[in-house]
């Protein structure tokens, strides 16, 4: 799940060390394929590449797998997919909006297993356009408290390059800026010393909807199911769960 609030971090810092890691390892694999074949696969030449290659690094994804992923994408080594990126929209129970984001190289199979997961877990799809309207493309950098770096660090490290929020998630704090500003937001951090968890593009919500314990429970469940699917990319809700409702939960 990405999304503005604690409940990504909670669930990002999980996917690093849980069952799914060969999962969580395929999907940045991916990343790096398609960033390689749509921007060329001179890492320093392509910041989406250069970002999705220091994002499968700081979760532990070998070298020799980044490297082969990146060659496949240029074309230096035979063996890439043709990858798709397919949007799929969609609500979740109470309400809440799903914005889906695939990368599949089999269009009729992402398409069942979106549809299916959606309807088994109290959601239905929606018709294109009628989700998308409620999300912005934003630039999301993490940067982990673990070094030290406080709020102040970071908001004067940032506030030249464009970055329009740092919003503490508990464990790390969360820098938003315009899209087209992640590189320059990433590069001031990069250049003040501060260490980052990652740097992408994400899909923020302009109104988020709060949610009581049960329904919670059901919009997780929800994402969980659809981010087991091999073909989908990202999940993005407007679902807020309140860090007491995460904590009962568990």
């Amino acid at each position: 799940m990405s999304g503005h609030s604690k409940w990504a971090t909670t669930k990002h810092k999980k996917a690093v060390v849980d069952a799914k890691r060969g999962k969580l390892f395929a999907k940045l694999i991916k990343n790096i394929e398609v960033a390689a074949r749509t921007g060329g696969g001179d890492i320093d030449g392509n910041p989406t590449l250069y970002d999705a290659v220091q994002k499968a690094r700081k979760n532990s994804v070998p070298l020799d797998n980044i490297e082969r992923a990146r060659k496949r994408g240029a074309g230096e080594e035979a063996g890439g997919a043709e990858w798709q990126t397919i949007w799929y929209e969609g609500y979740a129970p109470g309400g809440v909006a799903v914005y889906i984001e695939c990368l599949t190289d089999n269009r009729n199979r992402a398409a069942s297993e979106v549809r299916t997961a959606l309807t088994r877990n109290g959601g239905s799809l929606a018709d294109p356009n009628s989700v998308s309207y409620q999300f912005n493309r934003k630039g999301v950098v993490i940067v982990p408290k673990e070094g030290g770096v406080t709020e102040d660090d970071l908001t004067l490290a940032v506030l030249d390059a464009g970055a329009e929020d740092v919003n503490d998630l508990g464990e790390a704090f969360e820098v938003v800026s315009e899209a087209g500003d992640l590189v320059a937001v990433r590069t001031a951090l990069q250049d003040s010393g501060i260490d980052y968890e990652s740097a992408e593009t994400s899909f923020l919500p302009s109104v988020e909807i709060p949610l009581d314990e049960e329904t919670a429970k059901k919009v997780m469940r929800l994402v969980d199911v659809l981010e087991d699917s091999d073909d989908v990319q990202n999940v993005y809700t407007n679902a807020d769960i309140s860090d007491d409702i995460l904590e009962r939960i568990g």
